[in-house]
């Protein structure tokens, strides 16, 4: 993502359509509405569309049930609570258990911001299938997201040309290029979403959230937010407190930073974490193919790179890699330890002159499919960022932090530090510097963070625990590879936090698995 993978302003860009088809679902309500008590008309899933990803209906659950969907209306503007209404598009899988156990839903957040989680839960559905014996599982697309009043920017021929151009510019023209596009893609979102993009603050979310709790049946939010979603989480315990059940956050976003402190902090997550992978590699007993030290692997990929920066190699189709989507496929790659294969594949292709594999990863860092489809969390991703986020930064700025980014990561500093101009001209005045997630009264959250993790690094959970207040955040620490712990399958880690959800059982404040 030429604008990479920060956690607050990360991939970019979607696809132009008229204003009436981004606005399909909002409806001018009479002012006598109740929204909280509406029925859900629960059915079988139909396959996501386009905005979410794409792809097939939902596999069913084991055992054979069905995944079930429906819209939730919400307000449009929640200073307008009985004005136009928009459709949030959510997803759930009925507990499996017995029914006198059950305690309620609980509610997913993947993060992104962006991402569709009525794709995400199904595709992870089999590692909560313990979590599914006392709970109806349920997700959703926050507004702006895919099905709920989907965020719309550029069409797939734009963002193709869009994801192919230097977003770590050389000189004044490079820099004037991209700068030009930036304001050229967030004007397309103005143009072909102006309607939504007011209302797609992480607190108007989180107002959806306690709605949700509402019309689900729940006295209590339970929760389990992940990456962007522990900001959404935090953001919800701070407006309703008194209305926080179980909560998780697991791969933490430090609260204390701003947007530029933020990608400061991923430019050091990332490096961490290409060293360990390089780590990982040339300590195994047989021959590392990407180099023989950490350093050395290191070395070629910073040569790699140069040479993409002025000649390109093929890609995939008639597209190719450029050195952009270069680091932002190894940036994909580092999101999991799983995926490290995938890695020292790409990179050993690359350095023969092919770049499918990284290209590939480019592609699902970017929410491109291999119909050349894109779903719509670039564009949402920007959306929501600027939204929230007071700051908007100029390029002599962004040149006067680089020596410092530089310094963070010589090969994803100067990506991350050019990423911060993302809203550049953006539309909408940001809400302020920093999300306010402050909960006194809450019920405890759990809040776990991962010692190898890229994007959210591991400080944040400890900030996200002074943050949220004395007597509220509990720390558990994982000390492993990749993004999150949880999906991690770490055995400590998933007794700590199925403990909780399940039984109620608060880990002791500092535990740490490895």
């Amino acid at each position: 993502m030429p604008n990479p993978p920060r956690v607050r302003a990360a991939a970019l860009t979607a696809s132009v359509v008229l204003l009436s088809a981004l606005l399909a679902g909002c409806g001018d309500d009479s002012e006598d509405q109740d929204l909280t008590a509406q029925k859900l008309s629960w059915k079988d899933c139909p396959a996501p569309s386009p905005a979410e990803g794409g792809g097939d209906a939902p596999s069913p659950l084991p055992g054979g049930d069905e995944w079930q969907c429906a819209t939730m209306k919400a307000p449009l503007d929640w200073d307008r609570p009985k004005g136009d209404t928009i459709d949030l598009a959510l997803i759930r899988a009925k507990s499996s258990g017995d029914e006198s156990r059950r305690i309620g839903s609980l509610v997913f957040n993947f993060g992104g911001p962006g991402g569709s989680g009525v794709t995400t839960l199904p595709a992870f559905g089999a590692d909560y299938a313990k979590l599914r014996t006392r709970y109806d599982l349920v997700s959703f697309d926050p507004r702006g997201v895919g099905r709920s009043a989907g965020v719309e920017c550029l069409n797939d021929g734009q963002l193709d040309a869009y994801f192919q151009q230097d977003a770590t510019p050389d000189d004044a023209i490079e820099r004037t290029e991209l700068l030009d596009n930036t304001k050229e893609f967030n004007a397309a979102c103005e143009d072909n979403s102006e309607k939504v993009l007011p209302h797609v603050h992480t607190a108007d979310a989180a107002r959806d959230m306690d709605l949700m709790r509402q019309v689900l049946g729940d006295d209590k939010l339970h929760y389990f937010g992940i990456s962007y979603g522990t900001e959404l989480g935090g953001v919800y315990a701070h407006l309703f407190p008194k209305r926080v059940g179980r909560a998780v956050f697991d791969a933490v976003v430090d609260p204390t930073q701003d947007s530029e402190q933020g990608s400061l902090s991923q430019a050091k997550g990332f490096q961490l974490a290409l060293d360990n992978f390089a780590r990982d590699c040339t300590s195994k007993t047989e021959d590392c193919p990407i180099g023989d030290s950490v350093q050395d692997v290191g070395n070629r990929i910073a040569e790699l790179l140069k040479d993409l920066d002025g000649k390109p190699i093929p890609g995939i189709g008639s597209r190719q890699l450029t050195q952009t989507a270069a680091t932002g496929g190894i940036a994909q790659a580092l999101y999991s330890k799983d995926y490290w294969e995938f890695l020292t594949e790409g990179l050993e292709q690359a350095y023969d002159g092919n770049g499918q594999m990284l290209m590939f990863l480019s592609d699902a860092m970017n929410g491109r499919n291999q119909n050349g489809e894109y779903s719509n969390i670039s564009a949402a991703n920007v959306a929501i960022n600027c939204a929230d986020e007071k700051p908007r930064y100029t390029v002599d700025q962004v040149q006067r932090k680089l020596p410092e980014f530089r310094a963070a990561s010589a090969l994803f500093g100067d990506y991350l530090a050019w990423s911060t101009l993302s809203c550049a001209d953006w539309a909408v005045p940001g809400a302020a510097a920093r999300p306010d997630v402050s909960a006194p009264g809450s019920a405890p959250i759990l809040v776990v963070g991962n010692t190898g993790d890229p994007a959210t690094p591991y400080e944040g959970a400890r900030k996200m625990v002074t943050a949220l207040g004395k007597g509220v955040g509990v720390e558990l620490t994982y000390k492993g590879q990749g993004h999150g712990a949880y999906d991690s399958k770490n055995s400590c880690v998933r007794a700590a936090v199925d403990g909780y959800l399940l039984d109620g059982r608060v880990p002791a404040a500092g535990t740490v698995c490895s």
